[in-house]
């Protein structure tokens, strides 16, 4: 099976077993409805969200969904797309170390995204699957590292969406058919 490689993988491939485990705490201020519900809602970097949920959740989620950065570059954004935020940068120096200054823009989405996947995959039940929004900037490398992380069996299938940007075709056939 081809190996995806990419400038600070060895400080990020076990990095999840790094990160310590979180207590979860309840803010009261902030909780409504039912405290026994099991709703939750975790504020935090989702890697040590992660972390915190793990022992409570291993093996047992079905389906996960994820819309991690899509790595466009764009810095104007709803929330910094760029895999350059001071956070990013802070965790990857950290993480990495010196070579973290040159990491490639995909180089740093890699190192991001590898170990938050490695955790996902022991939330998931033996039947789970995960689910993935991503657009073309980091398909092929996400393609790649998921085949990695949870084994390329286990692929199923991909979905794409075409976003419309020219008037809607199916008016025009519809008015064909009619006429």
């Amino acid at each position: 099976m081809p190996v995806l490689e990419w400038i600070g993988k060895q400080a990020v491939v076990n990095h999840h077993n790094q990160v310590p485990y979180r207590v979860l705490r309840c803010d009261e201020q902030l909780s409504v409805g039912d405290p026994g519900s099991g709703n939750l809602l975790v504020e935090g970097d989702n890697l040590h969200a992660l972390k915190a949920l793990l022992p409570y959740y291993a093996g047992q989620v079905k389906c996960i969904y994820i819309d991690p950065p899509y790595n466009t570059g764009n810095e104007q954004w709803v929330y910094n797309d760029n895999v350059n935020a001071p956070e990013i940068r802070k965790w990857l120096h950290q993480t990495v170390g010196d070579e973290a200054e040159d990491l490639s823009r995909h180089d740093k989405w890699l190192c991001m995204m590898y170990p938050r996947l490695v955790l996902l995959r022991e939330f998931l039940r033996q039947d789970g699957v995960i689910f993935v929004s991503i657009d073309d900037n980091e398909l092929a490398h996400l393609r790649a590292l998921l085949d990695e992380v949870f084994g390329p069996r286990n692929f199923i299938g991909t979905v794409v969406w075409q976003k419309r940007t020219s008037p809607d075709a199916r008016l025009k056939l519809s008015a064909a058919r009619c006429a």
